[in-house]
């Protein structure tokens, strides 16, 4: 019995300590380059239903469920997915707009499981027609999730994604050449 305690003590210390140093928050963006007027670009951001169009998981599952509300591209539109493994369930609202410069968006995680993030895109004129587009989330990590972001990372898990988003875009855009 005294072993059951020795070895409940050292679980709970070892799962404290992790607890205390595990990363309490991430941070993931990436930018490109785009050949393309900010006017032009910014209309690609800011309406959540031409983000689609480039949206790395709307390629994932073409088949999701998607419902949009309120007026897309202000302050409170919201678009609902619901789709297979590999996108789950979800919705992002627009909560801010800096018009022509930045779009930030409450993104909330729903399944597999819940979660919160803040979701931004900037928009910087770079050189005449040139554009530099930067796309990123921020959050925070809950226990026990926190302890498991000891063992992965959220850059790793999300970067490729927004790289490939943003590809996505850019290629979206030259085609409208």
């Amino acid at each position: 019995m005294y072993t059951v305690f020795i070895i409940l003590g050292v679980i709970v210390t070892l799962i404290i300590f992790l607890a205390l140093i595990a990363p309490k928050s991430y941070k993931v963006s990436r930018s490109i380059e785009l050949e393309h007027s900010p006017e032009n670009v910014w209309e690609h951001l800011r309406f959540l239903k031409k983000q689609q169009e480039w949206s790395p998981w709307a390629k994932k599952d073409p088949n999701m469920d998607l419902t949009f509300t309120g007026v897309d591209g202000e302050v409170g539109a919201t678009s609902h997915w619901s789709g297979n493994k590999d996108v789950g369930e979800g919705e992002q609202e627009i909560t801010r707009i800096v018009e022509g410069e930045r779009i930030e968006q409450d993104l909330r995680f729903l399944k597999p499981y819940k979660s919160q993030s803040d979701c931004y895109m900037t928009l910087e004129e770079h050189e005449v027609n040139k554009s530099i587009v930067t796309w990123g989330f921020t959050g925070t990590n809950k226990f026990p999730m926190s302890i498991m972001m000891l063992f992965m990372s959220m850059d790793k898990m999300v970067g490729k994604d927004f790289e490939q988003g943003l590809q996505n875009l850019k290629h979206n855009l030259n085609g409208q050449l």
